[in-house]
């Protein structure tokens, strides 16, 4: 029996990925058997996962505000490889203030990398993806993206109404391009997390907010990027090829109460 789950000889780009949740979801695809392309602004995390990626890894350094990186990163992918099967679009970034503090720069920093970086990378690899569905060998799935939003996207946020509101946009995003690449083959969902342990979440997990933040969880602990990098595996597997347009929330409870 074929595995459902398998991501064996996939090509999938993952952003954002020298930390956190993408570094843990590109080195899982990776050990899973698929080919996986990372690219994060910071170069010493990024070129540190030559090893974990094997031999068939791509490095990439810089932004996905760059339109011509995306864009070579891409004809790499399909240069190399073939094409391109899969998108993890996760890089993000935080600049946290109260809304009557908020800087003009701060606003425009997140959404330049939350939700205009996060439409540039969609928006590439979608052209990759429906030239192939072209293809006369095209499949019933030519291709999976999952886009990275938040619970924050959904209810709201006190000091990061910029991310708040990337995070919101990044919900539209996803359902737009699904009602638009269904044709296509293409299934477009997003993820929403509640509170995982990475770099991003060191201010809420802090002395300060770290009671209340615990408080709002059911499951009674933060999430491990281990706990939310399987469910973004699936979503670019041929278990999910029927998923599209939907956002799957993984918060430990936090939205349940």
């Amino acid at each position: 029996m074929n595995n459902p789950f398998s991501l064996e000889g996939r090509r999938v780009l993952v952003t954002g990925a020298g930390q956190g949740i993408g570094r843990r979801v590109a080195v899982m695809l990776a050990g899973l058997g698929a080919k996986v392309a990372v690219v994060d602004v910071n170069g010493d995390n990024v070129n540190s996962m030559g090893q974990e990626l094997g031999k068939s890894g791509k490095i990439y350094q810089g932004s996905v505000t760059d339109q011509s990186l995306i864009d070579r990163m891409i004809q790499d992918m399909a240069k190399d490889w073939g094409g391109v099967d899969g998108l993890f679009n996760n890089a993000g970034i935080v600049r946290a203030a109260m809304i009557h503090k908020m800087s003009r720069e701060q606003w425009d920093e997140v959404i330049n990398v939350n939700l205009t970086g996060v439409y540039l990378c969609l928006q590439s690899v979608g052209r990759q993806m429906m030239k192939q569905a072209e293809a006369p060998d095209a499949k019933v799935c030519n291709g999976q993206i999952v886009n990275v939003s938040s619970i924050a996207g959904t209810r709201g946020t006190i000091g990061q109404i910029n991310y708040g509101a990337a995070k919101a946009g990044v919900l539209g995003i996803t359902m737009s391009a699904a009602r638009e690449w269904a044709r296509y083959g293409i299934c477009v969902n997003s993820v929403a997390f509640g509170t995982v342990v990475t770099p991003m979440t060191e201010v809420v997990r802090g002395p300060k907010f770290a009671a209340q933040t615990l408080a709002s969880i059911p499951i009674g602990r933060y999430a491990e990027t281990e706990d939310v990098a399987p469910s973004v595996c699936f979503l670019l597997s041929a278990g999910s090829t029927y998923i599209t347009g939907k956002n799957l929330t993984i918060d430990g409870g936090i939205t349940a109460m």
